[in-house]
């Protein structure tokens, strides 16, 4: 169970117990986005330090800061090892993250995605901007759903399949 601290002096903190003992903390400038999806709780802050961040049911996905960190190790590896990667499927990603840094592959022909929250797309559209970048890529083919319902009517097509 994560809890979350909000205290007085505008710091978040997500304490969680797979971290026992541990806690992340990041002071807030200001709230930019606090919603009920059809599958989570999504917030998006205005960081001090970080730039914005991305919260999903108190659980911290990316700061516009160290975000580059995992997108970049998270798609290059398995792009960078299949010898010819013509044919891409994201599950999840719904920040655009991977999406982005796929993209940059010039060998990649198509980018398929399947995102469960559209939630997610709206607002990384809307307050991250350097990642959410790629989404208007001709290559990408967008199906907002259940990533393994999509995969299953998909065995053996893809090149490689990266999930997020």
């Amino acid at each position: 169970m994560t809890r979350l601290l909000m205290p007085r002096d505008s710091w978040f903190s997500e304490v969680g117990q797979l971290w026992e003992g541990q806690a992340m903390s990041i002071e807030i400038v200001d709230t930019l986005l606090e919603t009920k999806t059809k599958f989570q709780d999504l917030k998006v802050y205005s960081t001090k330090s970080y730039g914005n961040m991305l919260v999903l049911d108190g659980v911290i996905q990316l700061t516009e800061r160290d975000e580059f960190a995992y997108q970049e190790m998270i798609a290059h590896l398995p792009l960078c090892a299949h010898p010819n990667p013509e044919r891409v499927l994201i599950i999840g990603g719904g920040d655009g993250g991977v999406l982005r840094e796929v993209a940059r592959h010039p060998r990649v022909a198509e980018i398929h995605m399947c995102e469960i929250d559209e939630g997610v797309i709206v607002a990384s559209r809307a307050h991250f901007p350097t990642v959410s970048c790629s989404f208007n890529d001709p290559r990408l083919q967008l199906t907002i759903g259940d990533g393994s319902a999509f995969l299953d009517e998909r065995i053996n097509y893809y090149d490689v399949i990266i999930t997020d």
